[in-house]
C-alpha cells in the first residue's frame, strides 16, 4: 500500500472513530475555535468506542486538558479502556500543570468487565483526587453521573450540572440538580448541558493554569456605578464594587446568609464571601470550603461582613473550622466591615492582611442590646418609656463604644472609609498584597 492509499485510509478511520455525538459536541464547545486535539481516538472496546473523548485545547488561550463522556457509545459504560483514557489524560494533566475539565454522561460502569473496571474506576478516583489544590478541576454533569463517577465529580473543585442531569451515588436519593444544589454539591445549575459546559468554559478561564501560577489578568472593566450601603443585598454589592459581568456566584441556592462568588476586581480575579445575620453550621461549611479553594489557588479572598453572631446551637468544632480555615489561609485576605462584628464570628473573620470598616460598622464583642443591659442597664432606671430609652441607649452604644473608631483604636481596623471609596481601595490593597510571601511550618494538613 502506497503513501496516498495509506493517508486515505487514515482519513476513513479518523472519520469513523470522529462520527457526531453530543459528547463531542460538548468537548469541542468547551475549547477556543479550532484548537480542540483529541487524543487516544483509534481507542477501541472491541468493535465498538469506549465511550469517552479525551483531548486537550486552549480556553482563551490557555491549555486545558478535558474528557467527555459519550452516552451514544455502549452507554457510555465506564470499561477499563474508557478508564484508562481518563487515566492517562489525568496524568498529562499533572506533568504538565493544566486544568482538566471532566463531562460526565454514562449509566455507570461496564459490569461485565468485573473486577477489572473496579480497579480502573479506583486509579483514576485516586488520580483525581491527587490533583486536588495542584491544578483547577471543574465538572459538568451533562447527563447521568453515577457510582463512583459521582464521587469524581463531586471531588471537582467546582461542579457545574445541566437542570435535567442526574447525580447520585445510590439508588433512591434525589438525583436531580436541585437536590445537587440545595446540599451545597452542585456550585451551578444551568439550563441545559451546552449552558453548563459555556459555565464550565467561564469559570476555567479566569483561574490559574495551577498552585504555581497566577490567573489571568482580564481588562477590567468597571462595574456600573450604583449607590450602595450595609442594607445592599449581597449579590448587589460584589455586582457593584467587581468588574462589570465578572461576577460567577457558587452555591447560590445553598444557604442564604452566605454569598460566594468569583469575579475579577480591576482585572485581577479574586474570591468573594459576602455574610449577612446570622451564621450556622451550614454556613460555616460554605464558606470554609470556598476558602480553601481560594487559597489553594493563591486567589485573594475578599470577605464582606455583617455579621450578628453565631446561630443559637452551632458545634463550637464547626466554629473552630470557620476560624481555621482564614488562618491557615496564606492568599491574600481583606476584610470589609459593613455592619454588625459581633462576638466570637468576628474574631475569624479578623485573620485577614487587612481590616477595612465602613462607617456604619458596628464592632463588638456583645450586640449593642446585650450590652446595654450588662454596662447601662442603671440608665433605664426611672426611663418613662422604657422601650423607647433601651433604643436610645442601644443606638448611642452602637455610635460609641461598638463605633469602627474606637476599634481602629485598639488596632483592630486598619482603615475606615466610605462605601463609595470601597471598590478603589479594594484594588490598590490587591496590588500592595500582590507579592505576599508566607512560609509555614511543614505539616500535611490542619486537624
Amino acid at each position: 500500500m502506497n503513501l496516498q492509499a495509506k493517508l486515505a485510509k487514515l482519513e476513513e478511520v479518523k472519520s469513523a472513530c470522529q462520527t457526531a455525538s453530543p459528547a463531542r459536541e460538548r468537548i469541542t464547545a468547551l475549547f477556543d475555535e479550532g484548537t480542540f486535539v483529541e487524543l487516544d481516538g483509534f481507542v477501541a472496546c472491541g468493535s465498538e468506542g469506549v465511550g469517552v473523548i479525551t483531548g486537550y485545547g486552549a480556553v482563551e488561550g490557555s491549555i486545558v486538558y478535558a474528557f467527555s463522556q459519550d452516552v451514544t457509545t455502549m452507554g457510555g459504560a465506564v470499561s477499563k479502556a474508557h478508564a484508562e483514557k481518563i487515566a492517562k489524560l489525568y496524568d498529562l494533566a499533572v506533568k504538565n500543570g493544566a486544568p482538566v475539565v471532566a463531562i460526565f454522561d454514562s449509566n455507570g460502569a461496564k459490569i461485565s468487565e468485573g473486577q477489572e473496571v473496579l480497579a480502573s474506576y479506583q486509579k483514576i478516583l485516586a488520580l483525581s483526587n491527587n490533583l486536588s489544590g495542584v491544578v483547577p478541576q471543574v465538572a459538568v454533569v451533562a447527563g447521568s453521573c453515577v457510582g463512583i463517577s459521582a464521587m469524581m465529580a463531586a471531588s471537582a473543585d467546582i461542579l457545574v450540572m445541566a437542570e435535567d442531569a442526574e447525580l447520585y451515588l445510590t439508588a433512591g436519593t434525589d438525583a436531580s440538580a436541585k437536590a445537587a444544589a440545595e446540599h451545597g454539591i452542585a456550585h451551578v445549575v444551568c439550563e441545559d448541558a451546552m449552558a453548563a459546559v459555556q459555565k464550565a468554559r467561564e469559570i476555567v478561564s479566569v483561574l490559574p493554569l495551577n498552585n504555581l501560577s497566577i490567573a489571568p489578568i482580564s481588562e477590567g472593566a468597571e462595574a456600573a456605578a450604583a449607590a450602595f450601603d450595609n442594607t445592599t443585598a449581597s449579590a448587589d454589592l460584589t455586582a457593584a464594587i467587581c468588574d462589570a459581568g465578572s461576577v460567577i456566584e457558587l452555591k447560590a441556592d445553598f444557604t442564604k446568609h452566605v454569598f460566594t462568588a468569583l469575579a475579577t476586581l480591576g482585572g485581577s480575579t479574586v474570591g468573594i464571601v459576602s455574610i449577612k445575620g446570622t451564621i450556622c453550621s451550614t454556613c460555616i461549611t460554605k464558606i470554609t470550603s470556598f476558602v480553601r479553594f481560594c487559597d489553594s489557588f493563591s486567589l485573594p479572598v475578599i470577605t464582606f461582613v455583617d455579621n450578628e453572631g453565631f446561630k443559637e446551637g452551632t458545634c463550637p468544632a464547626a466554629a473552630a473550622r470557620l476560624s481555621a480555615a482564614y488562618a491557615d489561609a496564606t492568599t491574600a485576605k481583606i476584610s470589609v466591615y459593613t455592619g454588625s462584628v459581633i462576638g466570637a464570628a468576628g474574631v475569624a473573620f479578623a485573620a485577614a492582611d487587612l481590616r477595612i470598616a465602613w462607617p456604619t460598622a458596628i464592632i463588638s464583642a456583645l450586640a449593642p442590646a446585650t450590652a446595654v443591659e450588662f454596662f447601662w442597664h442603671d440608665k433605664l432606671k426611672g426611663a418613662d418609656d422604657v422601650a423607647a430609652k433601651r433604643a436610645e441607649l442601644e443606638e448611642l452604644y452602637a455610635d460609641t463604644e461598638a463605633s469602627p473608631f474606637e476599634a481602629a483604636k485598639a488596632g483592630m481596623v486598619e482603615d475606615i472609609i466610605a462605601p463609595a471609596a470601597t471598590r478603589s481601595t479594594l484594588i490598590a490593597a490587591l496590588d500592595a498584597l500582590a507579592s505576599k510571601r508566607v512560609s509555614r511550618l511543614p505539616k500535611k494538613h490542619s486537624c
